[in-house]
């Protein structure tokens, strides 16, 4: 084992070794983490138990917990509804677009992935800005900043605040409850809003994206539905199915009785062999596949001459240049007796097609939602009528578990907001009652969960502990104090903010706050003061920082959809995350060193 001085030598090396993986992503992050987890007991830096103690963490299982419970909200349709909710609260000027759209990103970034809150928002926003000849460039980073800002509002909504807290009970300070940053939180989301509606005129104004953006948006499939007997949509109005499968349903066209009847409304009750005309999104023809009391009308004629080996599924095949089907109609196709697969959908990019999608000529780029046995989509895979064979990208939704999700989110919060369960085992404890209740399918469950970041989260809370225990922590915090050792309070909590949002710009939140964590309980220390505004200031640099498109994986996704330039985010993020380094430090200087609220 090396002596005492080698240690932070031999720490520093495998940092460094670290760093370059991280910041040159040669490997993937969960390896590099494991990488150095073993790294570090190698060269006996940490005992094996030590090693290991970040699958323990409090930390690692209320991440996992959450992705699961975040999962389970997608399921059931809740983030989709209250997604479209906020579209439709937006108005149609852009001003009231920012201000709705932000505090609500916000809020629901606070209790789940904020990346997932951006995913959901990105098309809903591209839409509305399209509907009313607004420039989506100047909606998508507001609400992408304020997803980032929402974790802010809660310990849980971020790996960041949850390995600052177990930082702080290393340190020996008490340990942060699941609100104990709101009140930052809070005032960071008022301060985010409040700056992107002064400083709106920064944001650039670019519509390129869109049209190709909605190319590959496939929400309008045509398709036909059968109330089925014994139904439990049966003798219940239309509206309550159209409330159910949300806002990208539309009724083209009810028969009854092999009539088309036009006398019928949203207060008409459905009855068995009604036949719906409809269009819907990909998740919503899903939903409406997986529902007993609703059946795909082909599928209902023609699904007995599926065969093959495996459960049956849905997949999607393009109509190839040239293909024999072209120019006829579905009704003319034997696809069932050919092929031994069912079209139960059809989208056309221009939406040109007649009321019943079954009369519908087939033309060259139509894509066929088609339902059969995997062992029977190698002969379709291999035709030249079409151009590729992909899976179904819809994901069914179980609107009908919706309360029971909300009831259990709002329990899980209860319990650790009241402390009447441990953080860890709330959040683990509402992960599972969203599986046993069925608001999510178990093994989309497992899916939901990011074993990158898991295993991320597992293998630098180490790096954290080999940091403090071989004196590094405290060699690096001397060199810091030598600058602010006569710097008042405030400005030392500024000093980690920026260090941190400089840092996090290169590395995940995560591996900022664990990195610069013990560096951050030195100096308190040294200041002979408590560790938990510093180490909570940290946090905040490395979670808040906005100074470029890689600092937050929610940056990325708007990028190539907004049109945005790397220099778009530092001109409208530094003064933003300058703005945002002073009120952390403020609020963090009030709340636990007993400073001032008010200047």
């Amino acid at each position: 084992m090396p002596g005492m001085d080698a240690q932070p030598l031999l720490f520093l090396l495998i940092l460094a070794g670290s760093l370059y993986l991280f910041v040159s992503e040669r490997l993937r992050v969960d390896v590099t983490a494991m990488l150095t987890l073993l790294a570090l007991v190698l060269t006996g830096l940490l005992e094996p138990r030590q090693a290991l103690s970040g699958f323990a963490s409090e930390a690692a299982i209320i991440v996992a917990a959450v992705f699961v419970i975040s999962g389970a909200l997608a399921a059931t349709g809740l983030t989709e509804r209250i997604g479209q909710a906020i579209g439709r609260a937006a108005g149609r000027s852009e001003t009231r677009a920012i201000a709705v759209t932000m505090p609500a990103v916000a809020m629901l970034s606070s209790f789940t992935h904020h990346v997932m809150v951006t995913a959901m928002m990105l098309p809903i926003l591209s839409r509305f800005a399209r509907a009313r000849g607004l420039s989506v460039s100047r909606l998508l980073m507001p609400m992408s900043f304020a997803a980032s800002l929402g974790t802010t509002l809660t310990l849980v909504s971020a790996p960041a605040f949850l390995l600052a807290d177990d930082l702080i009970e290393r340190a020996g300070a008490p340990g942060l409850g699941i609100f104990s940053i709101t009140p930052i939180g809070l005032l960071l989301v008022a301060l985010g809003v409040l700056y992107m509606l002064a400083a709106r005129w920064l944001l650039p104004r670019r519509f390129g994206a869109l049209a190709d953006e909605d190319y590959l948006r496939l929400d309008r499939y045509r398709t036909e539905l059968l109330v089925v007997e014994g139904s439990r949509w049966s003798t219940r109005p239309l509206a309550e199915l159209r409330k159910e499968l949300g806002d990208k349903f539309r009724l083209l066209g009810w028969v009854r009785d092999r009539r088309l009847r036009e006398d019928l409304t949203d207060a008409s009750p459905l009855i068995a062999g009604d036949l719906l005309l409809v269009e819907a999104s990909a998740d919503a023809l899903a939903s409406l596949h997986d529902d007993p009391g609703l059946e795909l009308h082909a599928i209902a004629r023609y699904g007995d001459r599926v065969d093959g080996d495996g459960p049956a599924q849905l997949v999607q095949a393009v109509l190839a240049p040239g293909s024999e089907f072209i120019g006829r109609s579905v009704r003319e196709l034997n696809f069932a007796g050919r092929f031994r697969a069912v079209i139960a959908g059809l989208w056309r990019r221009d939406g040109s097609l007649p009321l019943r999608a079954s009369d519908a000529p087939l033309r060259e780029g139509d894509l066929l939602v088609l339902w059969g046995k995997p062992s029977r989509f190698a002969e379709l895979a291999a035709h030249h009528g079409f151009l590729m064979l992909v899976p179904f990208a819809g994901e069914a939704r179980r609107r009908v578990r919706a309360p029971i999700a909300l009831a259990i989110l709002a329990a899980t919060v209860l319990a650790a907001a009241t402390e009447w369960l441990p953080a860890p085992l709330a959040f683990l404890l509402g992960a599972v009652a969203m599986v046993v209740t069925r608001c999510v399918d178990v093994d989309q469950a497992y899916r939901e969960i990011d074993v990158r970041i898991f295993v991320m989260i597992a293998g630098v809370i180490p790096l954290g502990i080999a940091m403090e225990r071989t004196g590094t922590a405290q060699l690096l915090a001397g060199g810091l104090l030598h600058l602010i050792a006569h710097w008042p309070a405030l400005a030392v909590l500024v000093v980690m903010f920026g260090v941190a949002a400089l840092l996090t710009q290169i590395l995940s939140d995560a591996a900022t706050t664990v990195l610069l964590g013990p560096i951050a309980v030195e100096v308190a220390q040294s200041l002979q003061l408590p560790a938990t505004p510093f180490v909570v200031c940290t946090a905040l640099g490395a979670v808040v920082a906005f100074l470029t498109p890689i600092g937050h994986h929610g940056n990325l996704l708007i990028l190539g959809p907004g049109q945005y330039r790397f220099a778009d985010f530092l001109r409208i993020g530094l003064p933003l995350t300058a703005l945002l380094g002073l009120a952390s430090a403020w609020m963090a200087r009030w709340l636990w060193l007993g400073g001032p609220l008010w200047p």
